[in-house]
């Protein structure tokens, strides 16, 4: 199963490179700015997300979730807002949003080699550092709808590179 992780995420790593690649450069986050990276917790994997400013923003995660065994590609619009603080140097936003998942459960389990489909959300804080650069923490609670119902709640800590 290791084996097949690496695999994935190394597909899937590239697979975003390659669109950043191919992105325009911009001096900092900007609309329609795309930003890659990597997010650390259950789930962990790398990320995508299309920045729009004054609409919803995208974000994709291909993940793999240790404590389910659980590989899903998540994709969620985010609505962002500022946070006004006097004392901040960097932008900081909280955000939340619908989203679906698609993913495969590699251990044991009711739904153990079944492709899982269902709805999620997202809610969470994040800080843009030196222009390129944001930082963010979420939780994301998951609901899955077919082949059965079965919810749980996963998050992180990632980082992304904006280009």
């Amino acid at each position: 199963m290791k084996t097949l992780l690496s695999k994935r995420s190394l597909a899937l790593l590239a697979i975003l490179v390659g669109i950043g690649v191919a992105m325009p450069v911009h001096a900092q986050r900007t609309s329609g700015s795309v930003g890659v990276g990597a997010q650390l917790g259950d789930p962990s994997g790398v990320t995508l997300k299309i920045h729009n400013q004054g609409a919803p923003s995208y974000d994709f995660l291909g993940a793999w979730s240790g404590v389910n065994d659980f590989f899903f590609l998540n994709a969620h619009a985010l609505f962002e807002n500022s946070i006004s603080a006097d004392n901040l140097d960097q932008p900081l936003e909280w955000y939340v949003g619908p989203g679906a998942f698609i993913g495969t459960f590699e251990g044991g389990g009711p739904f153990s080699g079944e492709a899982v489909i269902g709805i999620s959300g997202t809610i969470g804080l994040q800080v843009v550092l030196a222009d390129h650069f944001e930082l963010y923490l979420q939780a994301t609670p998951r609901f899955a709808v077919i082949p059965g119902t079965e919810g749980d709640i996963g998050g992180g800590l990632g980082l992304r590179y904006y280009f």
